[in-house]
């Protein structure tokens, strides 16, 4: 799995700088040497304020414990396997964290829903505080693998970032709780700014995002009259879910070969698949569209924030928007009516 190149226009107010890895390193990172990266950019800065509501209805704000308790965070999905083997390690840190240290379980919201988090609640027999994200904990701690383990010190700054359940972590977590003079310290930056979100009914965002052959495409081109189709897909959604969910991974073989048959007639649309950039770079990108030699063009939402911005929590996800830009259609999952359905926007 490898990295990418994606601009958000300035609706967004977000400046995206992203790098690419050659090929041969990208394909020699671990899950820890991605959480590194992810936490070279984090590492002592100031967490932020979010508040999260748990499964059970509760509400975590996190700004009101900066300055009382070190806080260590786990994001996790319930199809990922490392996620599950770490879960003893996570269970016996939230039963023995005491008065000094808040436990927290992140669901990436990633194809999971409530009932595949209880299921897997009752599973592995754990009762730290979980949250379902709606992609706002994820963008605003820089979601890119699962696990992937936040700690963050009594003042509020970001102290360490993984992937592995080691003695780096415990580590960390030790270390989080040290006392400090939280009088003079930040407790926290302020919340993120909320994403503006977009659905049916809506005009698509004023967005641009370089595709892999380095083409830009704009969602809002006033020159161009045509209905546009946005297919929010996952590289690996194929290969590693056939294991642990065999269905979903059909869904996104079918959804990905009708895309391509719809592609290749030539319709008057416009077409873009948008990759998540969770445990995917550019050049799992590339590997993708070699391996089934996909036609629709490809980008990297490696921020998260398309993916946040349309509410997409799942793949596929199919957005169709007609020569106006108006999105008029949310597909989630496989439809065997859209090529009658592109057909008939063709004739309106």
């Amino acid at each position: 799995m490898r990295t990418p190149c994606i601009a958000v226009c300035a609706l967004f107010g977000i400046s995206l700088a992203l790098t690419s890895l050659p090929a041969e390193a990208a394909q020699r990172m671990t899950g820890q040497e991605r959480a590194e990266a992810v936490g070279r950019g984090l590492v002592g800065s100031l967490a932020p304020r979010l508040v999260l509501k748990t499964i059970d209805g509760d509400t975590i704000d996190l700004g009101a414990l900066y300055g009382k308790k070190a806080v260590y965070i786990k994001f996790w999905a319930t199809w990922c396997a490392p996620c599950r083997e770490q879960m003893p390690h996570f269970e016996r840190t939230f039963e023995t964290a005491g008065p000094d240290l808040a436990v927290i379980a992140i669901d990436s919201g990633f194809n999971d829903s409530i009932n595949d988090v209880r299921a897997a609640r009752r599973e592995l027999g754990i009762k730290m505080p979980i949250v379902l994200d709606d992609g706002q904990a994820g963008v605003a701690f820089n979601l890119r693998v699962t696990p992937q383990h936040i700690v963050i010190g009594r003042d509020g700054r970001i102290q360490y970032v993984g992937n592995l359940a080691d003695t780096r972590l415990d580590a960390a977590i030790e270390a989080a709780r040290t006392a400090v003079n939280t009088e003079s310290q930040p407790h926290g930056a302020s919340a993120p700014r909320n994403i503006p979100q977009y659905g049916v009914g809506d005009r698509l965002p004023d967005i641009s995002a370089v595709t892999l052959d380095g083409r830009t495409f704009r969602a809002r081109d006033s020159r161009v009259k045509r209905p546009t189709v946005l297919v929010f897909v996952s590289p690996w959604c194929e290969s590693y879910l056939a294991t642990s969910r065999p269905g979903m991974a059909q869904t996104c073989r079918e959804v990905r070969e009708q895309i391509d048959t719809l592609v290749k007639r030539d319709m008057p649309f416009r077409w873009l698949a948008i990759a998540s950039g969770l445990w995917a770079t550019k050049d799992d990108l590339i590997d993708y569209r070699v391996r089934y030699k996909t036609a629709v063009p490809l980008t990297l939402d490696e921020s998260g924030v398309l993916f946040r911005s349309f509410r997409v929590m799942n793949v596929p996800t199919l957005l169709i928007a007609d020569s106006n830009g108006q999105i008029v259609r949310r597909i989630e999952g496989f439809d065997a009516r859209l090529p009658a359905d592109l057909q008939s926007m063709v004739r309106e």
